[in-house]
């Protein structure tokens, strides 16, 4: 997931990592009441009143359309979520019909029973179809369906056109001279980062691992086992920990940088390049670097490759004990749907999910391109276990680059132990 006061974060975002913990209390079986309040949880933003209209305009399209049917939007604060979304799966009572929340938090998630399956649900839908294959396995667990991709979060390279210009530099066709671009603005501008990347910017980081044939984990069986200590794992991480040096971002002020921070650098006129969502443009246009950057696909390790992006993003869902289960599918199909993904677009930037409405707003607007061409080159996503919100939430992965980009552990060092804390969580 992602979110912008996040985000990553998923987070984020980022995008936002999961970090509620599973319950085992039962689920509470709902009912089909037609009329009454359909209590709904949203995220806030720190610009919430553009996405607070569109969802207005849905609430009013339905109850138009459901007679003695009202819509309670509570908007939850990203960073409390974990509290909240415990509280409902300890207590039914207290849940709502229908919650937005991120895609890596799917599996802790479902893993409650709290969540009702959507699977049929999207297939007898009308649009279902044309939710993107990649996208809707984001959404699933045990091979059924939780929730409806409502956005999508991808990252690409943001550089800075002006300073290409000046310098003589041209956009790099693969990681090796993306980590030479950097080096050169670094050298001749010593002021700036080459590029802003930060230590605790793991979304940023798996272009890195995936690119070199590496993956976080493998299924066996019902269980995942580690692969971050994997000979290509380790290349990747390598390359992305070789940007936290002096001579590109130095470690004692990007060691600890998060997504967020990372793209504030760049907004902020501070850095030649960033790792970025396409989440993020509304805050790098509300920089100093307005009108002087372009984007760019991560490049792969050969030319003509895009490195593959996370498929970050926030879902729809309906909680099993919902008493007005129809009633909560259908506004989660109207708010999901092509009209509503196309307002959310205009008002909040949201990459859509359904793929008509992804190759209009690309067609009208170029700087989607880069991120619908990594999206469509593939992405990958990170292990649909319950264990990977707890590897997520204890910092494994960044810790690992911190130790590296600072010399504290080696590569195959830093990586057997994060694979072995790794390998303790997934059980």
């Amino acid at each position: 997931m992602r979110t912008r006061v996040l985000i990553a974060g998923l987070a984020a975002i980022g995008l936002v990592a999961g970090c509620a913990p599973a319950q085992n209390t039962p689920a509470a079986s709902g009912g089909d009441e037609k009329s009454g309040t359909v209590r709904v949880w949203l995220f806030d933003e720190a610009n919430r009143a553009p996405k607070e209209a569109a969802v207005k305009e849905a609430i009013a399209e339905f109850k138009a359309a459901h007679s003695g049917v009202e819509v309670d939007v509570q908007w939850i604060p990203v960073e409390g979520r974990a509290d909240k979304f415990s509280g409902a799966f300890n207590d039914p009572a207290s849940a709502p019909d229908v919650a937005e929340f991120g895609n890596t938090d799917v599996s802790s998630y479902a893993a409650t029973g709290a969540l009702a399956d959507l699977t049929g649900d999207l297939s007898s839908w009308q649009e279902g179809a044309d939710i993107l294959p990649a996208v809707l396995e984001t959404a699933k667990s045990g091979g059924k369906t939780y929730g409806l991709p409502w956005f999508t979060g991808i990252r690409a390279l943001y550089y800075r056109t002006d300073l290409f210009a000046e310098l003589g530099l041209k956009p790099p066709t693969t990681l090796a001279e993306l980590t030479e671009t950097a080096k050169t603005i670094r050298a001749r501008k010593p002021e700036l980062y080459g590029i802003s990347v930060g230590g605790k910017y793991t979304y940023a980081m798996l272009p890195f691992l995936w690119a070199h044939g590496g993956e976080i984990a493998k299924q066996e069986g019902d269980k995942w086992k580690s692969t971050v200590d994997s000979e290509q794992a380790k290349a990747g991480v390598a390359a992305y920990a070789n940007l936290l040096k002096a001579d590109i971002c130095p470690p004692e002020q990007c060691a600890n940088l998060t997504g967020t921070q990372s793209i504030q650098a760049f907004a902020g006129g501070k850095a030649g390049m960033s790792i970025g969502g396409d989440f993020n443009r509304k805050a790098v246009e509300a920089g100093q670097v307005k009108g002087k950057y372009a984007i760019i696909p991560i490049p792969g390790t050969e030319t003509g490759k895009i490195a593959p992006a996370f498929a970050g993003g926030n879902l729809l869902g309906v909680f099993n004990a919902t008493k007005r289960k129809s009633l909560a599918v259908e506004f989660t199909e109207l708010l999901g749907g092509a009209k509503y993904q196309e307002k959310m677009y205009v008002a909040m930037g949201n990459l859509p999910t359904l793929g008509s409405v992804q190759q209009k707003v690309a067609a009208s607007d170029p700087s989607v391109k880069p991120f619908v061409d990594t999206l469509t080159a593939g992405t990958k996503f990170v292990p649909a276990t319950a264990a990977w919100s707890k590897i997520d939430a204890q910092n494994v992965l960044p810790t690992a680059i911190q130790q590296i980009a600072t010399g504290g552990k080696d590569p195959a060092t830093a990586l057997a132990t994060a694979a072995a804390e790794m390998n303790k969580a997934f059980g």
